[in-house]
């Protein structure tokens, strides 16, 4: 749920979205896609209510990535090319490659031939996850929006991916929730919510020094990477 919640995201600035779980991060990314329908008169893009927009025109903007992607019953390429046309092999392998793939597809027992699924071959949670940021990236949207797509690959990965991200979207927007704050340090701004409301804004050091939710979320996360480390 979402309460008084209001926020201006500039053409060409990478956001992120923190927040505790149940914060309303991903409702705010449903929202935005319109897979929940918006009251009227509440999210607008290039000053134009999306209400009015057509889904399909909508989704040619977007370029989206939950957590739980799905994948369909093809090979790698097709997954990575599918709803766009005229995708050839070098702009799939690029998208594979920004999406730190590549080299792992190439393993695959025919490559971005290989079948996946039922018919195929099983693909881990962070493979799959980014099979989809290859797709979305494949599309070039004017819009990226990143739904927590890094939760099942490894921080160090996640970080190389955004440097492709951030590169390859330059002069475009990118919205990205992330549940690893050390991740988010890049971003332009970082929109910090709480129980549906924005409650700080600002660059990382900025937050850091206003020492509020987000100073505090991110010094329990580094307790518990020391924690970690520790055992």
């Amino acid at each position: 749920m979402l309460r008084d919640l209001s926020l201006v995201i500039e053409p060409g600035e990478t956001v992120a979205i923190v927040g505790r779980t149940g914060a309303g991060k991903t409702t705010l990314v449903h929202l935005l896609t319109r897979l929940y329908e918006p009251p009227p008169g509440t999210i607008f893009i290039d000053g134009r209510d999306i209400r009015t927009v057509p889904r399909e025109r909508l989704r040619a903007a977007l370029g989206v990535v939950p957590q739980e992607p799905f994948l369909f019953s093809l090979s790698v390429a097709e997954n990575i090319a599918f709803g766009v046309d005229g995708v050839g092999s070098r702009e799939i392998e690029e998208a594979a490659r920004w999406a730190g793939l590549e080299e792992e597809v190439r393993e695959f027992p025919e490559g971005f031939r290989t079948i996946v699924g039922e018919r195929g071959i099983m693909l881990s949670g962070g493979q799959k996850q980014r099979v989809a940021i290859a797709r979305a990236l494949v599309r070039r949207p004017r819009i990226l929006i990143l739904d927590d797509a890094f939760s099942a690959v490894d921080a160090r990965t996640e970080e190389r991916i955004l440097a492709h991200v951030r590169a390859i979207m330059a002069r475009r927007t990118v919205l990205f929730i992330s549940h690893r704050l050390w991740t988010v340090r890049e971003a332009d701004r970082i929109v910090v919510l709480e129980r549906g409301r924005v409650v700080e804004q600002g660059t990382h050091e900025e937050l850091l020094a206003r020492g509020g939710l987000y100073a505090e979320l991110y010094e329990e996360q580094l307790l518990e990477e020391e924690w970690a480390a520790g055992e």
